[in-house]
């Protein structure tokens, strides 16, 4: 059904969302593997919320490629201030692009979605086919529900129309262009910042949130935009995987560390002597999410950055970007 699929060094590609975190590395990798003609549109040239304007673009621009990476993110707290945005923006932007991507012809199209679409209390590791067997994770619903609806996007829009629309589920995800928003941030980039600030500051302790307890999987940024680029090469689903709708999969390193772990390596590797207080009134959200990533190591990709080597990296960004 999809014969010749890859992507070609001229292949006309749209990155969507590529000054985000994300986004960013599968610029960086596209251009690093010789693909030379990228199409790229900041917020204030296409806003993607707009359906008019998105639609406008696909005809004019005509992409053959397209990595859906644009989307609203955050952590704990911005998921619990901000739901409606959370819920609208991400449904918006999928809905805009997947169907402006059927309508011109879109040879392939890869949807980011994220881990914590699985329940709660998935089992551990969280494979793909637990999707909707359970309630998700409060604090961030809104999301998770928006992410699950673009990869149902995908997969009905194979069955009723043949296109070839593909979805991956990175865990925890770090790295060059991270936000490190101490209010909006997700947690390692956040730690990052509290433990510079602290340490520039002379601080005798950083304040981490909750018990340390919770298990987290943490994947760099490049690794998964080479994950990217190696599933829009290599991965099309076959019309049973259409059907059953498992046209996605998770994307990790298949291993896990707890947050108090994460915290005291942070702290090594920023170099801060002062102490780590907990402070428990704040909450934990879920006690693990280790994606099983048997399904893309199967295929033949796996991560090769290591977590101390990545924070060590991501320090060295931050540094030469916030200071």
């Amino acid at each position: 059904m999809f014969d010749n699929m890859s992507m070609n060094k001229n292949s006309k590609i749209y990155v969507a969302g590529h000054r985000g975190l994300v986004g960013s590395a599968l610029t960086r990798a596209l251009k690093k593997g010789g693909y030379t003609n990228l199409i790229m549109r900041t917020h204030q040239e296409l806003d993607l919320t707009r359906q008019a304007d998105v639609e406008h673009f696909f005809m004019t621009e005509k992409p053959e490629y397209v990595f859906l990476a644009a989307a609203k993110v955050g952590g704990i707290m911005a998921n619990n201030t901000y739901p409606a945005e959370f819920i609208y923006q991400n449904l918006v932007i999928e809905t805009n692009i997947i169907e402006s991507a059927r309508k011109n012809g879109v040879k392939k199209l890869l949807f980011l979605g994220s881990s914590c679409i699985y329940p709660k209390f998935a089992p551990q590791p969280m494979k793909e086919e637990h999707l909707l067997t359970g309630t998700i994770e409060p604090t961030n619903e809104p999301y998770a529900l928006a992410k699950i609806a673009g990869i149902k996007m995908c997969q009905s829009y194979n069955r009723q129309y043949g296109t070839n629309f593909v979805a991956v589920m990175p865990t925890n995800l770090y790295g060059p262009n991270d936000n490190f928003d101490l209010t909006s941030s997700h947690v390692l980039p956040a730690l990052i910042r509290k433990f510079h600030e602290a340490k520039e500051a002379g601080a005798k302790e950083v304040v981490a949130w909750g018990t340390g307890s919770p298990k987290r999987e943490f994947l760099h940024v490049d690794d998964l935009a080479e994950a990217c680029l190696f599933v829009m090469n290599k991965y099309n689903p076959t019309k049973e995987e259409n059907e059953k709708g498992s046209i996605f999969m998770n994307l990790g390193t298949g291993e896990d560390i707890s947050i108090k772990e994460l915290t005291e390596m942070i702290k090594e590797v920023v170099e801060f002597k002062g102490k780590i207080v907990w402070d428990t009134t704040k909450p934990d959200g879920t006690p693990r999410k280790l994606l099983d990533v048997s399904k893309i190591n199967n295929l033949g990709w796996k991560s090769a950055i290591t977590l101390e080597n990545g924070i060590r990296t991501t320090y060295e960004w931050f540094l030469g970007n916030f200071n």
